[in-house]
């Protein structure tokens, strides 16, 4: 792969110095310092003490700005390049570890959110992921009956195999998800009355008080290419008229999982429905996109520190650039 190669360069050497683009916009879903089950099998979050180092480091190369600053700035050529701190689902520890963390450093981020979550009496499907995998990789925890139903969502006995069933159920079956659980013993509404995974509508309005930014992630966090596009508009709109409504940000929103294949006349609508919208936000990494408005993010949950994680997008961005691959082209 060409990750572990390029994250031992040091920053921007191989090709060139300077950073690619005039921004960049970093994206993260949780920090924290104790063991998460819905979270721990789908993302590779960092603790408090890693996100701190991740943020010191990238202070030397950026400047961290509010998100108004950057809807007005971020194409300006400047020295040093501007850069949105950005979380995406609303997750708990953003409240009790995150803000601390960003008041202390003078940092502002933006948390882009489901509002079909926020009640805290349903999860997003891949949360619901995690937890069967949990379990799977804890079977001591399952009646015999029950691992015999497990076993029989596949050929194969391995938990790697197990598990790559339970990753590749999609959106569009989730259903499938609940269904297992009650196969195994495993009770979300349970697991979701012991433990607060979301920010909850007084949380949302409290992190805005305090300076931080709150707008919309769709819906319920759909893979959106899944669904067809009057579906995904309306899965989108529902979030945004959630953030007029309550008096959170309509100026952004970003897409969850990813912005591949969406089409050209999907953003032209959400667009010309949402004047205020300023721009909408991927996570492709740095590239640059045929829809001006649609800006792309680095993921920083990849297993790397920010340093190796910026050196590799930096070096991978030029070396693309010289056979013109470093642009996203809509139909």
């Amino acid at each position: 792969m060409l990750k572990p190669f390029f994250k031992r360069a040091n920053a921007f050497s191989l090709i060139q110095k300077r950073f690619p683009l005039d921004y960049i916009i970093p994206v993260y879903h949780s920090v924290a310092d104790s063991y998460l089950p819905h979270l721990k099998h789908i993302i590779n979050y960092k603790s408090s003490l890693e996100f701190e180092k991740d943020l010191d480091y990238m202070s030397t190369l950026f400047n961290f700005v509010d998100l108004q600053t950057f809807i007005k700035n971020h194409d300006k050529k400047i020295n040093k390049p501007y850069a949105l701190l950005t979380f995406d689902d609303g997750y708990n520890e953003f409240r009790d570890i995150i803000v601390p963390i960003l008041l202390r450093k003078g940092i502002y981020a933006i948390n882009y959110i489901n509002p079909a979550f926020i009640k805290n009496d349903d999860m997003m499907f891949r949360l619901k992921v995690s937890l069967i995998v949990e379990r799977i990789l804890n079977k001591d925890f399952m009646t015999p009956d029950s691992l015999v139903k497990l076993l029989m969502l596949s050929n194969n006995t391995s938990k790697k195999d197990l598990i790559a069933k339970v990753k590749a159920i999609s959106y569009t079956n989730r259903h499938l998800l609940n269904q297992i659980s009650i196969d195994i013993n495993l009770s979300f509404d349970d697991y979701l009355k012991n433990n607060k995974i979301y920010l909850n509508i007084d949380d949302l309005q409290y992190i805005q008080d305090k300076g931080f930014g709150i707008s919309a992630h769709s819906w319920d966090h759909p893979y959106l290419p899944e669904l067809s596009i009057n579906d995904q508009i309306k899965n989108i709109q529902r979030s945004i008229d959630f953030m007029e409504e309550n008096g959170f940000s309509t100026d952004s929103m970003a897409f969850p999982f990813t912005d591949f294949g969406l089409k050209r006349s999907m953003f032209n609508t959400l667009f010309e429905d949402n004047q205020n919208l300023k721009f909408t936000l991927g996570t492709a990494g740095l590239k640059f996109d045929s829809v001006d408005k649609n800006l792309q993010r680095v993921p920083m949950e990849n297993g790397f520190s920010a340093a190796d994680e910026i050196n590799f997008e930096s070096n991978y961005f030029h070396l693309k650039k010289i056979f013109n691959k470093n642009k996203i082209t809509r139909r």
